[in-house]
């Protein structure tokens, strides 16, 4: 990148960058800037692309030269993240696998994927912190923000979409465990129930099922019993916001310290581990490499929480 001044930018369009509308790019580069701000320098012609005017859904060339004229980003929407903040730099010992289309990460539980809704930063920020250098890193899925495990960054745009097609042909298999309240039915096996999203006053989602929602379906497999709960499996084959926590619940096994969909007596029960966070962890992830085709699985161990939380269930358990 080069400049003319402090506050108009010159950039040459990568091969990875090509492709994308013009007006998709500048909302990812100018990361708070108002939607209604960026359609406004496009159409005042303030944006050029080769020196001439375009408009927002002009497709990005390889080599094409982008002028960004200056504009304001709040400071609320954009705030500075510190590679040094201890949240941030933790991160780094998070990473399971990385080469230069992938970078694989062991999410903590309590960190959210991305900033916003009061959030100052999230995982994606981070890691963008911390490699100011990355010229593309974006999220490929998303985990919510108590459940911990593997998430999936792409590190180029050829692979965000080669893992996206792959998600949406459902190429990737994603493996949870979940520790759930009771004995879970071996013969219960999938759990098949439409899910409908609902957005409250106060930008909360509460997922319901309900006939008028979207066909979910996640398959539980019975990895471990205890005396009053049972570690399962389970793989989403759709994958819909909080669908294996609705589908739990409505199989009638909610899972540990869930504060949505949960059992606060079954909590109670759990007391004596010490377990505070939602007993979901991403443990596997299978998916082709989106650059060679290899077949990749990695694997995301349970944090200390989790962990000390199954010790103490089997010795309550006798085992």
């Amino acid at each position: 990148m080069k400049t003319e001044n402090p506050t108009v930018q010159f950039m040459t369009i990568s091969s990875e960058e090509a492709g994308q509308r013009i007006d998709n790019f500048l909302r990812v580069r100018l990361k708070g800037v108002p939607k209604s701000m960026i359609y406004r320098i496009l159409r005042k012609g303030e944006v050029r692309i080769n020196k001439k005017r375009v408009k927002p859904e002009y497709k990005l060339l390889d080599g094409d030269e982008v002028r960004i004229p200056p504009v304001r980003q709040s400071e609320r929407d954009v705030p500075e993240v510190s590679a040094s903040l201890d949240k941030v730099s933790s991160l780094t010992h998070c990473i399971l696998y990385e080469d230069d289309y992938l970078l694989v990460l062991n999410k903590p539980s309590g960190t959210a994927v991305h900033g916003g809704s009061g959030l100052s930063f999230g995982v994606i920020e981070g890691l963008r912190a911390l490699r100011p250098e990355a010229r593309f890193l974006e999220l490929v899925h998303r985990l919510d923000r108590d459940t911990s495990g593997v998430l999936l960054v792409a590190k180029k745009r050829s692979a965000l979409r080669a893992l996206h097609e792959q998600l949406r042909s459902k190429g990737m298999q994603k493996d949870y465990l979940a520790l759930v309240r009771g004995q879970w039915q071996s013969h219960c096996k999938s759990v098949q129930a439409p899910l409908l999203k609902n957005i409250l006053k106060s930008g909360e989602r509460i997922v319901r099922v309900n006939g008028e929602g979207k066909p979910s379906e996640t398959l539980f497999k019975v990895e471990e019993r205890f005396d009053c709960a049972t570690l399962v499996k389970a793989s989403p084959v759709t994958g819909r916001t909080h669908q294996i926590r609705v589908h739990a619940q409505y199989a009638g096994h909610p899972i540990a310290f869930d504060d949505r969909y949960g059992d606060r007596a079954f909590d109670q029960q759990l007391a004596d581990t010490g377990l505070k966070r939602l007993f979901l962890h991403a443990h596997a992830l299978r998916l082709e490499h989106p650059h060679t085709g290899e077949t990749l699985r990695f694997e995301a161990p349970l944090d200390d929480a989790l962990r000390r939380c199954l010790q103490l269930l089997r010795q309550r358990s006798g085992k």
